[in-house]
């Protein structure tokens, strides 16, 4: 027997919506399970046969699909902007959006590297909710050098808006020039965290790529090409 699924996540897991709006979807009297309405949360149904619809469109699995995107400097992390900038769905092939392929995450616009986009609400959610705490990993360029005290105040967390990051890792720094590369891995996603960070201490950062998520590895991708993830690399993310 097929094994059933809460209404809300089956929803969200379709690329409908996200599950918090699937659940104001269901409250609101918006979602009918085999032609009845369905307004309570907690409801559970048998993807495949159970007849689900919201708004009047019947929501069904769509393929299944998560790509690996080298996002490059000045193009945001969204599925659409109001300020004429290319966002990361625009240098992507058009079926991805008629998928419903949105990014997990963000990378600010001057950030280049590793974004992982997928129509895998579940997937979604495992990478990107805070509790996970999935390891990201960076290579920065910052001004000046950093001393082994700022690499250890980094490591033990920096306070940003009030309050303390969580651990973090230096795994090399090199001196080039006027400036200092560093490789860092973090386990949260505040926004700009990275940025903030060495800021925080006295060392912008000038250039940064994110290399890895999870287990997942940039590689050789080049900037703004993608690649599709297999299943051994799409349970890597999540390791």
């Amino acid at each position: 027997m097929a094994k059933r699924v809460r209404l809300h996540k089956y929803i969200a897991n379709c690329g409908y919506t996200s599950r918090r709006r699937a659940e104001l979807l269901i409250e609101g009297g918006r979602v009918e399970v085999n032609g009845r309405l369905v307004d309570r949360l907690g409801a559970t149904i048998e993807p495949g046969v159970d007849r689900v619809v919201v708004n009047g469109d019947e929501v069904t699995p769509p393929e299944r699909v998560t790509i690996l995107l080298h996002k490059p400097a000045a193009v945001i992390t969204s599925t659409h902007d109001t300020h004429d900038r290319l966002t990361v769905m625009d240098i992507l092939p058009r079926r991805f959006r008629l998928l419903g392929v949105f990014p997990v995450g963000r990378l600010d616009q001057d950030t280049e590297g590793l974004l992982v986009l997928t129509n895998d609400g579940d997937l979604h959610h495992r990478i990107a909710h805070p509790r996970h705490e999935i390891e990201k990993e960076y290579v920065a360029r910052v001004k000046g050098f950093p001393t082994p005290e700022t690499y250890r105040r980094f490591e033990e967390g920096v306070v940003i808006d009030g309050k303390k990051t969580a651990p973090a890792r230096v795994l090399a720094h090199e001196a080039e020039g006027p400036t200092t590369v560093v490789r860092a891995v973090i386990s949260e996603g505040r926004k700009r965290q990275i940025r903030r960070m060495f800021e925080a201490l006295g060392h912008p950062v000038t250039w940064l790529r994110r290399v890895r998520v999870g287990g997942l590895e940039l590689g050789d991708v080049r900037r703004g090409e993608w690649r599709a993830l297999d299943e051994e690399e799409i349970r890597a993310l999540t390791e």
